[in-house]
């Protein structure tokens, strides 16, 4: 067979044929890629927040700093770390799970890509202007802080325009996973045979495509207010700071799910393989992930306990709270229940899927207390909301992440992470996360609110505060073994062959990294967990030719440049509106040459 079929001009190497690239394992690599560099960035953020917390009365930043780092660590670690390091798996794993050669929309998953990165950058270009730039009114921007009135200047429109384009990228993204795993599943391949991640990352671009809509509203609303003299979040002109905090938590809850989700499936796929056991009740495990995604629409006003919604609406929302905990119990006694009794392995994987399971079962149990409008009232604002969240974002969707890089880390680069260094960085993160965030229970119980830059001495938060930024050290510290062991890998890793797990899905029956093509016929599925079926019990694997004669997608430049015009006409509310209209001279003949360039070669 002859060599895949490039299109004319394809380069397989150099800046350009990255600039251009359409094939959904190099988009996967440059969203997994940037999403580290941007966890980078917020982690410092996050261990200049702790050192400022270590003793009373410190004066090591100052108030606006510590609320600029404040705002720029959560929007950072939420929309430039988490949601696309998911984003990179969906573009790398699920493709080839499902037996593609490619996503449903190439071009718009590069589009997706070009804008997540300008739309970041553009947010931590505040940093060029000095503190007085940087965004000041938290993750969740609550209204009236965001008014021109309490932060005037361009501070606010850097975090809100950021926002913009980041929901941009996640919607175009989500429309185009849910396109290719509906339709592009190889024969065979039933909704029911589906891994358990490719499941997960339909609900996620579900929950992306249904959420998403609602904060793009309430950020142009936001905008209108500062910029155009309408009034939706001034109370003294008819408007309500109570409508923010309902429009951004129909988002917000939802969004833990999109943060959480993908995790959960990678964990899924990981637990069977390194107990070489098929996943326990895989129905149940679909139907549960879809419910969580159901009643995650359901519960935003949990966050809005104290604002006086009432006693009926304060119950209907404590009792769907509590209902959500069914399906997600649902889901950690499977993932027991898989490991139970199996043949385990104890690799890096392994251990980062089994610390998901107990420390997002923590963050869980602090969730369930917050469903009752009593005990929230007390934990309101406290630091107990802080440890809660951050066990589940933390202790889960990062413990799940590193699960899932640990397992396909061999897959996209053909090198074996290093499982000495893994299972240091793996006990290193168990003892720094734990040490940082349960000690912030006491500190909420002890009454210390969140979101304050220094506290006095004598109100008992002294120990638990310098014990708490000792453990954010040592979560450093695991964090620069795993750069270290990346860095190392790379270079000189083992090589991994295209099935180092002896694993159950369709991405390990090719070669590793995959051939441009992915398949050089497509396979045929027969059951679930097609590729363990085929070498374990029907006996008829046989290795993919090593080439094949594929038409692949044109790369094109067009999707940067419909990136940067999209960027330049939102900057314009920033730098100056005459930015605006150059960005639409730049849209429009962007879009004219998409439309009119050829697909394929």
């Amino acid at each position: 067979m002859t060599e895949a079929a490039l299109s004319p001009g394809y380069a397989k190497s150099g800046l350009w044929s990255w600039l251009t690239t359409v094939d959904h394992k190099r988009i996967g690599i440059l969203y997994g890629v940037t999403a580290l560099l941007f966890a980078v960035v917020a982690g410092i953020e996050a261990m200049l927040i702790r050192t400022q917390l270590i003793v009373p009365d410190n004066d090591f930043l100052g108030a606006d700093t510590f609320n600029a780092l404040f705002t720029m660590h959560g929007t950072t670690m939420i929309f430039m770390f988490v949601m696309p390091i998911n984003a990179a798996f969906f573009n790398f794993i699920v493709p080839l799970q499902i037996g593609a050669r490619d996503v449903a929309f190439p071009r718009l998953n590069a589009l997706s890509y070009w804008i997540f990165l300008f739309g970041g950058l553009l947010f931590h270009s505040a940093f060029l202007h000095g503190v007085v730039a940087w965004p000041r009114v938290g993750w969740f921007g609550y209204a009236n802080l965001t008014s021109s009135q309490f932060t005037p200047g361009v501070a606010t429109d850097y975090w809100i325009i950021s926002l913009q384009l980041l929901g941009l990228a996640s919607l175009i993204a989500s429309i185009n996973f849910i396109a290719t795993i509906l339709n592009m599943r190889a024969p065979g391949m039933t909704p029911m045979r589906m891994p358990l991640f490719t499941w997960t990352t339909l609900i996620t671009n579900f929950l992306l495509l249904l959420a998403l809509p609602v904060i793009t509203v309430a950020l142009f609303q936001v905008l209108f207010d500062r910029h155009f003299g309408t009034h939706f979040f001034d109370p003294n002109a008819g408007g309500s700071v109570i409508l923010w905090q309902h429009l951004f938590w129909v988002f917000g809850h939802p969004e833990v799910y999109i943060l959480i989700l993908p995790p959960m499936g990678m964990v899924s796929d990981v637990i069977p393989t390194f107990s070489r056991k098929p996943l326990f009740g895989y129905p149940a495990m679909v139907y549960a992930s879809s419910a969580i995604a159901f009643l995650g629409f359901g519960v935003w006003a949990h966050h809005m306990f104290t604002v006086g919604l009432g006693p009926m609406a304060n119950a209907i929302f404590s009792a769907v709270t509590m209902l959500i905990a069914i399906p997600t119990g649902v889901k950690i006694f499977n993932w027991i229940s898989t490991a139970w009794g199996g043949s385990l392995r104890m690799t890096t994987a392994m251990l980062f899927a089994m610390g998901f399971i107990a420390e997002f079962t923590i963050g869980g149990l602090s969730g369930i207390m917050h469903a009752s409008p009593p005990i929230d009232y007390q934990q309101q604002d406290s630091y107990f909301v802080v440890a809660h969240f951050h066990y589940v974002l933390v202790g889960g969707a990062v413990f799940g992440i590193m699960a899932g890089i640990y397992y396909w880390f061999p897959k996209i680069t053909g090198r074996l992470l290093n499982e000495t260094l893994g299972k240091t960085q793996f006990w290193l993160m168990v003892v720094g996360v734990n040490l940082t965030f349960f000690p912030q229970h006491f500190l909420g119980v002890d009454g210390m609110p969140r979101r304050i830059y220094t506290y006095p001495a004598g109100f008992n938060f002294e120990t638990w505060n310098f014990w708490s930024t000792m453990g954010a050290y040592i979560t450093a510290a695991a964090m620069l073994v795993f750069v270290y062991n990346v860095l190392t890998s790379l270079r000189s890793g083992a090589v991994a062959g295209p099935d180092p797990w002896d694993a159950r899905t369709l991405e390990w029956a090719i070669a590793s990294p995959p051939p441009e093509y992915n398949f050089a016929t497509l396979p045929q599925v027969q059951a679930r967990d097609d590729f363990w079926y085929r070498k374990h019990e029907a006996k008829t694997f046989q290795p993919e030719p090593e080439h094949a004669h594929v038409e692949l997608p044109n790369p094109t430049f067009w999707p940067f440049m419909v990136a940067v015009g999209i960027t330049l006409m939102g900057a314009g509310f920033i730098y100056g509106y005459w930015l605006s209209p150059l960005g639409l001279l730049v849209l429009f003949p962007s879009i004219w040459g998409w439309s009119f360039a050829k697909f394929e070669g």
